[in-house]
């Protein structure tokens, strides 16, 4: 359980480029899904895939992060957790035993568009995760003997893997400073405050908004027909009354402000290793005006990235020397705003201003002369070679079409991506990159060392004096 983190630099699925391999002339053909949808709105997807008898289950709400209420941030992670405290029939925690009792893993995320339930059991044993999942959709029992206890985990979750990590810190002051208004500024796991201050009520209320049949895509991926699986979705999730449920797109409020581009620093005695990161809002599956920015812009990030043949690493790493690592990342798949950032880690005694000169260099040079058609077609294929194995995969295909349908897409747009990554030009390419990375309102963030904190051999020699004072009181 906990939170699933996408923004800041996620990447498009590159495993749906396997389509690419066939012959032109053929119609792009990537998992050969399956899907159908239950008399009470929840759609079904199925991806055969026979290599083993084994299934991978997947249930996503369209809610996440971003549609909590004004303070009540959290409160959607919060609610992934109360999931496993049961119902009626299942105890608080059975139906994790259930599942591991029968060889199966499962486990949850949260993050801003979807919150997802999902198993990976052999293909038998479906009908009872199937049973169990359907079941706390409809039947889930929030108590404050078993909600309070959750909450102190969330809590402490938040203060291992956010306030703990200089990093996580300085992503939350990034995702606040470039979306402003907009919910995705607020963190998943949610503002501390807001989060000691959740309620079961709170929680029960996200639950009743939220979590309905017509409000869920379940997909299910491996040994199993779609023939097959209707009957048990009809037995289990289909008996379960459709509700109204919040538009969600107009509940989220204002889009983002552009703005002035801003510089955030974060100094502190954690961090060894300085970085910087550059980052814009740019288009994405939900939010775009045109939607070959989206293909151009995840091509794009392939010419740039693409490891140590990436543009940016050939030029500061290779050429100049400024860099001992860089990132490049597009978050595509996204209900609302996507983002497209740099990264670079200064080499050995790179000073920081350095690297940064030498990132806004590369940045300058390709708004001014763009990438070629040479590049545009090498990243193509670089997209298709990488993508040869999508379907030994059973999770994957499963997560790449329940995040396309929980963020405004169709199963057809996922089997089309090939074809539509195949048909963008240089001039999409450069006309892209120039409206995204050549505008204002950027967030330039540098994760720095404290230099006024102590050195390792410092602390060291604290701990040993304070041992000694120790030592000395107890004689």
């Amino acid at each position: 359980m906990g939170v699933f983190w996408r923004p800041f630099w996620g990447v498009r699925f590159a495993a749906l480029a396997l389509a690419l391999m066939a012959p032109a002339a053929a119609p792009a053909r990537v998992f050969d899904p399956e899907t159908f949808t239950l008399a009470n709105g929840l759609q079904v997807v199925v991806v055969p895939n026979h290599r083993a008898p084994v299934v991978t289950q997947m249930l996503f709400y369209k809610a996440g992060a971003a549609d909590e209420p004004s303070g009540k941030s959290g409160v959607a992670h919060y609610l992934e957790h109360l999931m496993f405290r049961g119902t009626a029939t299942v105890p608080s925690g059975a139906f994790s035993r259930e599942v591991a009792a029968h060889g199966g893993v499962e486990n949850a995320y949260t993050n801003q568009d979807q919150t997802v339930y999902f198993q990976t059991i052999a293909r038998d044993q479906l009908p009872l995760t199937l049973r169990l999942e359907a079941d706390r959709m409809a039947n889930l029992r929030i108590r404050p003997a078993t909600a309070a206890p959750e909450l102190a985990v969330v809590l402490n979750e938040r203060r291992q893997r956010t306030e703990a990590s200089p990093a996580a810190r300085l992503r939350e002051q990034v995702q606040a400073a470039l979306f402003q208004a907009y919910p995705y500024a607020r963190p998943v796991v949610g503002r501390p405050e807001e989060v000691a201050a959740l309620t079961p009520a709170d929680a029960r209320a996200y639950y009743m908004a939220w979590y309905a049949p017509n409000n869920a895509v379940l997909v299910v991926a491996g040994d199993i027909s779609a023939a097959t699986l209707r009957h048990l979705a009809e037995a289990t999730f289909g008996r379960i009354p459709a509700r109204p449920v919040p538009n969600r797109v107009m509940a989220r409020g204002a889009a983002v402000a552009s703005g002035e581009d801003r510089r955030i620093e974060l100094k502190d005695a954690q961090v060894r290793q300085p970085s910087l990161s550059r980052v814009w809002v740019a288009p994405s599956h939900g939010w775009a005006a045109e939607p070959a920015q989206v293909y151009a812009l995840e091509v794009l990030q392939t010419i740039l990235g693409g490891g140590a043949t990436g543009r940016l690493y050939q030029a500061l790493v290779v050429r100049q020397g400024l860099a001992a690592g860089v990132s490049v990342d597009y978050l595509a798949d996204a209900l609302g705003p996507g983002q497209f950032s740099l990264g670079v880690v200064p080499g050995p005694e790179v000073a920081v201003a350095d690297a940064e000169a030498g990132l806004n260099a590369e940045l300058a040079r390709l708004l001014h002369d763009g990438v070629s058609a040479a590049e545009v077609a090498a990243a193509i294929r670089r997209l298709q070679v990488g993508a040869i194995y999508a379907r030994d995969s059973l999770q994957g295909p499963a997560s790449e079409f329940g995040v396309a349908l929980t963020t405004g897409q169709s199963v057809a747009d996922v089997e089309a991506w090939p074809d539509r990554v195949a048909a963008i030009t240089v001039e999409d390419v450069n006309r892209t990159l120039r409206t995204v990375l050549g505008g204002r309102g950027s967030v330039t963030a540098l994760l720095l060392p404290d230099p006024d904190a102590p050195t390792p051999e410092e602390e060291l020699e604290d701990v040993a004096a304070a041992q000694g004072m120790a030592q000395g009181a107890v004689r």
